[in-house]
């Protein structure tokens, strides 16, 4: 009813959500938003509409960013035009449980726009999981150079279950010679550490830190103010 079976050119029996899936995956989107909004008021913040359209905006921006892909690999890995960092912003902006749900919808987002789904506990780690952990973010956001601990934090952490998938549910194409772990270590931290240097770079810049410590300011304010 949710999803169907299909088989691909290579003769992989995949899934793809049909259209009452969408709709199922739309509202658990919408489910974790409002979750995160609940984790926000828990953790002393507010909940308002405008966090809950920063994240919602994150979350947007990272798929949309995603479909930038100036390095693609074979077998999916790929480096982004900083979607990475954007999903890890809500963590940044309004903590840890904000971050992690933020970061799980973007996943079922991602189950949408770009699926490749093999059995439920993969979907778990490559979606779910994996992209949840960029949440990790919020760790760090009180703390002294907040955006930089956390997006390594969360990075690495969606390096974790990067590694997990590959090992687990594709290590039948590890290369010649390569066992799945080392292979699933090397494979996946190819692309996502070039991705990490590159976005560390961009955080470091000077003109960059201050816009985005101004926005957590301007997003984590109650009342209107000028946004300078």
């Amino acid at each position: 009813m949710f999803f169907e079976l299909f088989e691909s050119e290579w003769g992989e029996l995949l899934y793809i959500p049909t259209e009452a899936g969408e709709a199922l995956l739309t509202v658990l989107i919408g489910t974790c938003l409002l979750l995160a909004m609940v984790f926000t008021q828990m953790s002393g913040r507010n909940a308002t509409v405008r966090k809950l359209l920063t994240c919602t905006a994150c979350i947007g921006a990272g798929a949309a960013l995603a479909s930038v892909r100036p390095i693609t690999l074979a077998n999916g890995g790929m480096v982004t035009l900083f979607s990475l960092l954007v999903v890890c912003l809500p963590g940044y902006f309004f903590g840890l449980g904000a971050g992690i749900l933020s970061g799980a919808a973007f996943g079922i987002l991602q189950i949408i726009i770009d699926p490749y789904l093999l059995t439920f506990p993969q979907i778990m780690v490559d979606y779910i999981l994996a992209f949840a952990a960029l949440g990790l973010s919020g760790i760090f956001a009180e703390k002294k150079w907040g955006l930089l601990k956390g997006y390594v934090l969360g990075v690495l952490g969606r390096y974790v279950f990067a590694v997990i998938s590959g090992w687990i549910f594709f290590g039948e194409y590890a290369w010649e010679g390569w066992d799945p772990l080392s292979y699933s270590l090397a494979y996946n931290g190819s692309y996502i550490f070039i991705e990490m240097a590159i976005t560390v770079v961009i955080i470091l810049l000077p003109f960059v830190r201050k816009y985005l410590e101004k926005l957590k300011v301007y997003v984590n304010l109650e009342a209107e103010s000028n946004f300078n």
